[in-house]
């Protein structure tokens, strides 16, 4: 256990201190093994009104498993208690030009899963989604920017495989 949030054998995380924009993502599954999709407001600078995971940048002075715990709290009300398993690393730079360092994880959350506490002026709507609709994350967009569904897909096909308590 690491900070009240247990996480799984294998799990490094990376050192976010060592001058990179990072970005921490969290694939939340559900008891039923769904995972949870927020969209974002349709004023973001970057990917507006689109479907998107639980996450954001890493702070000055914060650890990965630090800003997760922070992101999942600000998106939702809910507490990380779980990091399951590390699903994707990826570079990317968006139309604002800062190259960032994303790392998505799964994960479990406590709280009221009914009644998320999306954060005012970010996010408009959520939706539970298993593997038979992902589609429904597809956005009016390039097909080459679908990697949300991706990281989506990964994290309900791990939540299917048997593994220990972390």
């Amino acid at each position: 256990m690491a900070s009240g949030v247990e996480v799984a054998e294998g799990i490094v995380f990376p050192d976010t201190a060592d001058g990179g924009r990072w970005v921490g993502g969290a694939v939340i599954i559900d008891d039923a093994g769904r995972a949870f999709a927020q969209r974002r407001s349709p004023d973001r600078k970057v990917f507006p009104h689109c479907w998107d995971i639980v996450g954001g940048h890493v702070e000055p002075g914060e650890t990965m498993l630090q800003a997760l715990r922070r992101e999942v709290a600000e998106e939702t009300g809910w507490e990380l208690t779980a990091v399951l398993d590390e699903l994707y690393r990826l570079v990317w730079t968006p139309g604002d030009g800062i190259e960032r360092h994303e790392v998505d994880y799964l994960v479990r959350v406590e709280g009221d899963l009914t009644a998320p506490r999306l954060e005012p002026g970010k996010h408009t709507e959520f939706m539970w989604v298993d593997e038979n609709h992902v589609d429904l994350l597809h956005d009016h967009r390039d097909p080459g920017e679908y990697f949300i569904t991706d990281i989506v897909s990964r994290g309900l096909r791990s939540a299917r495989r048997p593994r220990g308590r972390a």
